[in-house]
């Protein structure tokens, strides 16, 4: 059962309805696993109060799906490219159908937890799976780009969504909700699947590398921790040591690719015109995403006050731009616009938005919500078309590896976006209170507000505006950071990209 394979002259099939229907057939459940990220995000205080998990079991509650779903990518990937993309899609979704169901009656956390912990593996097979499948569904380059755009658009706004759909659940049935809504899409993609996805696999794959599993993850992982708990925690000598060890442990991994007779991840993607490129931009966009939704969230919360459901949705609104902002620029593309200068521009739109968030002032909600959307509508622009020119400039038969890596760098560039960005905020925050303020105040906005509450009157209403007014600069200082780098992305992407095209077919 294929897809498009090829049409008279050598010219690339063009997707039919069928190829479309099972596009649709896979966002949903790319939806979910987007979404998966931030779900819990009002359930864990019901979660807390019904299971009591420790603050470190509460802590991997939280954390182990992003964890899982990281380390395993590029070998799921790998995997996808060896056994059949949609075989291990449909896998996939078993597993996080399964997992679903076992995480919303979980009776404990170590249940919850190992729950969560399948739910990563199974997105780590659903995320690079889906990608690939597109890639080998849609050969035109025209319709692949659109294709694209879609699953971009997709994936970033399943992360705003996850939240807002969380508090609405919780709000009206009990914290289970949040992981049923998942069995609907996994089921529609088990009994749709095996109709409208075409098989694909890489033919002559070679043997499965067993060691650069273990390799892959140990690279991952710590880096992925150290950067994600050193905004909240500081450079502490754990987690600067833990990103080290993660860095070792990825040059082994890279050394071990480049001896190994049948790599996990092999060097000639890298020889792919525009490959390299693309993993870099993508990497920044996920940064400039990741950074500035660290102050934008905290803003809406603890510098307007307003509700955690509240927050959610007013951030919904950035989120319109995500769907404008791509089929645009894919159709300038498709028009002869230098791809470079599209990406580029995109580049200089987010650092407007970035721009934007350093004039905000403590009473700011409409310019912020205006820049996250300008910076959104930015991002996805650039994500949008590095992931067609990486999947563009891939074999088919490493689709499923290509996705992997452009998912890998979006795990690394958006830890490292709030590491710097965060850091930046943190220090700027903490000149600006005052030396005789209580420990807590020092720490965090959330600790100056709890603190304020404790104190009488215009005491703590005075302490109050001062640690707002102190993050509110921190918020400037780092949106003045994300705005140079995204202006240097955007030198970087006109000239590294000037002339790149995507192969029109590859077989």
């Amino acid at each position: 059962m294929g897809g498009p394979l090829g049409a008279p002259g050598g010219a690339p099939a063009r997707a039919g309805r069928r190829e479309w229907t099972a596009l649709g057939v896979l966002m949903l459940p790319l939806l979910l696993v987007s979404m998966d990220v931030s779900v819990l995000y009002f359930a864990i205080p019901e979660i807390s109060a019904d299971l009591r998990p420790s603050s470190t079991q509460q802590l991997w509650i939280f954390d182990i799906y992003a964890f899982v779903l990281a380390g395993l990518l590029m070998t799921m990937g790998s995997l996808a490219d060896r056994t059949g993309r949609r075989k291990l899609l449909l896998f996939g979704a078993a597993a996080f159908g399964t997992a679903s169901l076992v995480a919303a009656y979980a009776d404990s956390p170590e249940t919850l937890i190992a729950a969560r912990a399948v739910l990563g593996i199974g997105g780590a097979t659903l995320m690079p799976s889906t990608m690939a499948l597109v890639r080998s569904m849609f050969r035109d380059p025209g319709q692949r780009a659109k294709a694209v755009g879609l699953w971009s658009g997709v994936m970033t706004g399943g992360i705003a969504l996850g939240s807002v759909m969380s508090g609405l659940l919780v709000q009206y049935f009990w914290w289970g909700s949040v992981f049923l809504v998942n069995l609907p899409a996994m089921a529609l993609l088990l009994v749709l699947g095996p109709f409208l996805l075409p098989e694909s696999k890489n033919p002559a794959p070679g043997r499965f590398d067993l060691l650069s599993v273990p390799l892959s993850m140990a690279a991952v992982l710590p880096v992925i921790y150290g950067l994600k708990e050193i905004p909240a925690e500081g450079w502490h000598t754990q987690y600067v040591v833990s990103v080290a060890v993660g860095l070792v442990f990825a040059v082994l991994f890279v050394l071990r690719q480049r001896t190994a007779a049948s790599p996990l991840i092999s060097a000639a993607l890298f020889r792919g015109h525009g490959f390299a490129p693309a993993l870099t931009l993508n990497l920044v966009s996920s940064f400039a995403v990741m950074g500035s939704a660290y102050f934008t969230t905290q803003y809406l919360q603890a510098v307007l006050g307003k509700s955690a459901l509240e927050a959610a949705l007013w951030s919904l609104l950035p989120s319109v731009l995500i769907g404008v902002a791509a089929p645009v620029t894919t159709q300038m593309v498709q028009k002869g616009v230098d791809r470079a200068y599209v990406v580029a521009g995109g580049f200089v739109v987010a650092a407007c938005g970035f721009g934007m968030l350093a004039l905000a002032g403590t009473h700011s909600l409409w310019l912020v919500l205006a820049g996250a959307g300008v910076l959104a509508g930015g991002i996805v622009t650039v994500m949008a078309q590095m992931t067609d020119l990486a999947m563009g400039a891939a074999p088919v038969e490493k689709a499923g590896v290509a996705s992997s890596l452009m998912e890998t760098s979006a795990e690394f560039g958006g830890a490292l976006g709030m590491a710097v960005l965060g850091s930046i905020g943190t220090a700027v925050y903490r000149h600006g209170i005052p030396a005789s303020a209580p420990s807590p105040v020092h720490e965090t906005l959330g600790g100056a507000i709890a603190v304020a509450q404790k104190l009488p009157g215009r005491t703590g209403a005075e302490l109050l505006e001062v640690a707002r007014e102190a993050f509110t600069d921190g918020m400037q200082a780092a949106a003045v950071t994300g705005a140079v780098l995204l202006l240097g992305a955007a030198v970087l992407a006109a000239v590294s990209l000037r002339g790149i095209r995507v192969r029109e077919t590859q077989e």
